[in-house]
Parts: C-alpha cells; sequence; structure tokens
C-alpha cells in the first residue's frame, strides 16, 4: 500500500502517480501502520491511516490517493502486470482560497474554400490554466465575428472542463462553421470557473474573458477580382491603342490629301 498525488489526465480522469514518482502533497502526507499487508480469501482488512499537514504548507485544495498495488505475472504476454485500487483523498488546507483561471495561447486560424463566394471554416484553440489554489472546473464560451461585431459565426460552446487541480493546464480546440472571409476575424473566450465547496455545492465565479484575432483572406475572390481588373484595365488600354491609330490614321490621310491640294491647286 501507498498514498500518491494526484493529477488530471489528457481524457478529464483523476489518476495517481506510480510509486516510482516522487509526491510532494497528498501522497507525502498521508501514512499507513503497513506498507503490505495480506487479506485471506472472503476476508476483509481495516488500514487505518493518517494525514499529517506540514507546517507552512500553502493553503488550497490538495488531490491524491491512497491505492493497493497487487503485481502479478502474465505468463501469456511475459510480463508483470500492476493492478492498483485506489480511494480518492481531496484536503484543503485552511487559509484564504483564491480561484482563478487563466486563458494562454490563444489562437484562431481561418480556412477558406475554392468557392469565392462560400463561407469558410475556423480553428480556435486555447489553453485554460488553473493560476489558483483551489480545485475549479470551467464552463466555456466562445464567439467568433468579422471587424465591428459583424458576420458573427455560430460556434457550439465546448463541454465543462473536468476539475483543474492548482497549476494544472487544460488544452482545448473549437471547430467552427460559417466563418465569413471578412478580411480579419475575432474570437472571444469566457470561461466561468466552476468552484465545489466541501458540501459539494458547486457555485459559478466572475466570468474570465480573452480575446484573439486572425485574417480571414477571401484569396480565391481577390484572385478573381485582380484577373478582372486586370482584364478590364487591358481592354482600355487597347481600345485607347486603337483610338489613337485610327486619329493618327485620320491626320495622316488629310495631311497627305492637303499636301496633294498644295501641289497641284485648281484654277
Amino acid at each position: 500500500m501507498y498514498a500518491a498525488d494526484g493529477f488530471t489526465t489528457d481524457t478529464g480522469a483523476l489518476d495517481l502517480l506510480p510509486a516510482a514518482r516522487t509526491s510532494v502533497g497528498v501522497g507525502a502526507w498521508v501514512r499507513t501502520d503497513a506498507t503490505r499487508i495480506t487479506v485471506d480469501p472472503g476476508r476483509t482488512v481495516t488500514v487505518p491511516f493518517t494525514v499529517t499537514v506540514p507546517r507552512g504548507a500553502t493553503p488550497g485544495d490538495y488531490v491524491g490517493g491512497l491505492l493497493t498495488s497487487l503485481k502479478q505475472p502474465d505468463d501469456a504476454e511475459g510480463i508483470n502486470v500492476d493492478r492498483r485500487l485506489g480511494i480518492r483523498i481531496k484536503l484543503r488546507v485552511s487559509g484564504a482560497l483564491r480561484p482563478a483561471l487563466a486563458v494562454e495561447d490563444a489562437h484562431v486560424s481561418y480556412d477558406g474554400t475554392a468557392d469565392p463566394f462560400a463561407k469558410g471554416s475556423a480553428t480556435l484553440t486555447y489553453t485554460i490554466h488553473n493560476t489558483g489554489n483551489a480545485a475549479v472546473a470551467a464552463r466555456q464560451a466562445a464567439r467568433l465575428s468579422g471587424p465591428f461585431g459583424w458576420f458573427a459565426a455560430r460556434v457550439r460552446a465546448p463541454e465543462d472542463t473536468p476539475e483543474l487541480l492548482p497549476g494544472e493546464r487544460w488544452k482545448v480546440t473549437v471547430p467552427v462553421t460559417g466563418v465569413t472571409p471578412s478580411f480579419a476575424v475575432k474570437a472571444r473566450i469566457t470561461l466561468t470557473p466552476l468552484l465545489t465547496d466541501a458540501s459539494g455545492s458547486t457555485s459559478p465565479l466572475a466570468p474570465v474573458t480573452a480575446t484573439t484575432h486572425a485574417p480571414a483572406i477571401p484569396w480565391v475572390l481577390l484572385v478573381l477580382l485582380l484577373v478582372l481588373t486586370a482584364a478590364t484595365v487591358t481592354a482600355l488600354r487597347l481600345r485607347r491603342d486603337r483610338a489613337r491609330r485610327e486619329e493618327s490614321r485620320v491626320r495622316a490621310a488629310v495631311a497627305k490629301e492637303l499636301e496633294a491640294l498644295s501641289a497641284h491647286p485648281r484654277p
């Protein structure tokens, strides 16, 4: 048996450090009377444990667990399998509780289409960082729009995050469709921290917002406009050149006729 600190996995589940990893919180504060136990078939063993929080421990939330580890050989695979079972331990060190979340590395990228008049798609990514000392989840919302708030696209709200421990980060990717290529898009991210108290009641805190910008250039449409503009300019230039040539031809003919009249004046 051993205790270990907890952490949030990429899937949002709580996991506990293996025995070989060093714990600095719950895993270091929990002690049992025995590190090895034997449970006879059909019997139950009660294992007392104590939690000793050191003086000067930083106030806030800590999560870990007490595990049993049963290593058994797997002859078919030729390996040893470590079967772990644990109970979760969540404790709060008294003191000022400062729940806080931050949005970091916000980025939005626009992807156009071959149809010059169709809307494109975008991908919004950001990282949620628990910068406080309390375990909190986050309710998320995002909005994508063009200049001056025009051409807003519908953004499906991401699911609530799992409860993040102090210092943990959670990466979010939000696909967005129906984005108008308005030369620039603005993404606004809103997080509402969700704090759970000792009774299990969850309360929303003041929202946290962040914004990011990205170009949304309708390249296909711009190319068509450039081609059309070039064709129009070329046509006008050719027309002007033809007019100039015609004017020169007329002037030459008139000059020739006047020269002929001057050489052979009429009586």
